[in-house]
């Protein structure tokens, strides 16, 4: 079976869309465009030029019509699920992942997200669902392509396990980073999830009254925590994992992945996977130089975060 001529070939869905107690998802045309940007929604983006996208009418299926649909087409081969912390190398990893023609990395697709967070389906069925649209996020579109990568939210972790019920063999890579640095990261620019409310704060664990009492800055530190120990709690009762800590080096964790995944690539790829390290994660014309932070404390309690990230180190050393 080949995908060639599938009238789907380049369709994929993107958005879940729920109206009236009815659900939906969107679909939009790739044409010749792969998911070589830093992120899912900036391909999306690029992609909304394209004539068939630019129309008033928009196409739209149902959820039978997309699980039916993803049976139809042949998919790459599924190799990894990468869990992070945010600003840990993450992006970085991706991006030197994509230098290869044979790898399909599609990083944080606002679709998974919506399918794992909404309350109209239930457990078995989101696990029919995140299937479905992985195969189609990962359809062979092109006959180079044999591995597909997915980056997810750093929230994602919390949703390990259900992950884990609906692919029980794959490899899982979970990524971290000092704490501190993650946080004056955000400091620089910060990251919706550390935002109290535009994340519903019960996906970390978090409730309404801790916000109150913690303010604006310590829940950056708790949503850190949160990750930190579902980070540990996961690793301790799944032996498909690696654990890989940013502060290591980048060259180090993606040698560690590139043998955790067990894919084979070309001395060239790896040469040219190793030269992306040496840029900016998010643009490829500038020089990665490291991180430059400001000498401005971060005013929060750093007790529980240094115990926890001392678990991780320890857990590291301990392999």
């Amino acid at each position: 079976m080949e995908n060639t001529n599938h009238p789907l070939l380049h369709w994929i869905p993107y958005k879940l869309i729920e109206k009236d107690n009815q659900v939906y998802f969107e679909w939009i045309y790739l044409g010749g465009r792969e998911y070589t940007d830093p992120f899912f929604d900036e391909t999306i983006s690029k992609c909304k030029s394209h004539p068939y996208n630019s129309k008033v009418v928009r196409v739209l299926s149902t959820v039978e019509n997309l699980v039916d649909w993803s049976k139809e087409l042949i998919s790459v081969e599924l190799k990894s699920l990468v869990f992070h912390v945010s600003r840990c190398g993450s992006t970085m990893l991706s991006q030197s992942l994509v230098t290869s023609s044979e790898n399909i990395m599609i990083s944080e697709a606002p679709i998974i997200d919506q399918i794992l967070q909404s309350d109209i389906f239930d457990f078995d069925e989101k696990d029919v669902l995140i299937k479905a649209v992985i195969m189609l996020l990962g359809q062979e579109r092109f006959p180079q392509q044999k591995n597909l990568i997915i980056k997810l939210d750093a929230w994602h972790i919390f949703n390990a396990v259900q992950l884990r019920s609906i692919f029980p063999e794959l490899p899982f890579m979970l990524l971290y980073r000092e704490p501190t640095e993650v946080l004056k990261s955000h400091q620089k620019m910060i990251g919706m999830h550390m935002v109290p409310g535009v994340l519903a704060p019960r996906i970390f664990g978090i409730t309404t009254h801790t916000i109150k009492e913690i303010g604006f800055k310590q829940y950056g530190a708790l949503v850190l925590e949160k990750y930190f120990q579902a980070l540990i709690d996961f690793y301790a009762t799944d032996k498909n994992v690696l654990l890989c800590n940013y502060n290591d080096g980048m060259k180090s964790v993606l040698e560690r992945f590139i043998s955790f995944v067990k894919i084979e690539y070309s001395n060239d790829e790896v040469i040219q996977m190793f030269e992306r390290l040496k840029k900016h994660s998010k643009n490829v014309n500038t020089v990665f130089k490291g991180d430059f932070f400001t000498d401005e404390a971060l005013v929060v309690d750093f007790k529980q975060l240094k115990i926890l990230h001392e678990k991780l180190n320890s857990t590291i050393d301990s392999v």
